[in-house]
């Protein structure tokens, strides 16, 4: 399991993109469609990944693991589901919240390995 992105829903991808990107100088690094950008948070591995998909989901952090179905089977039973396993471009993802009420988002890239 591996710390890869901060998700961060946004009402306005444009405003954000401004201020993550131009104003405190994130390097962008993709984009999927017109609603997802990637940026690199200077000093760290993880990204941040702004989308404007659902601006009312819960900011935190995503993880990929090599199977969400997996982790979903073996997932500590205090890790409540939000969302089971479904499909994305590429592969999984899954929502869960913490016993704290935090929301953490899993996430594979199963079909992406599966074509290389």
């Amino acid at each position: 399991m591996k710390l890869e992105f901060l998700f961060v829903p946004t009402s306005d991808l444009g405003a954000s993109l401004s201020l993550y990107r131009d104003g405190l100088g994130f390097t962008e690094m993709w984009r999927e469609g017109d609603a997802t950008v990637a940026l690199a948070l200077p000093g760290s591995d993880t990204q941040l990944m702004l989308d404007a998909h659902d601006p009312e989901a819960p900011i935190g952090p995503l993880f990929v693991v090599d199977s969400v179905e997996a982790f979903h089977a073996s997932r500590p039973e205090t890790l409540g589901v939000i969302e089971a396993p479904g499909e994305i471009p590429g592969g999984f993802m899954a929502t869960y919240r913490d016993p704290g009420g935090a929301t953490i988002y899993v996430m594979d890239q199963a079909a992406d390995s599966a074509e290389q």
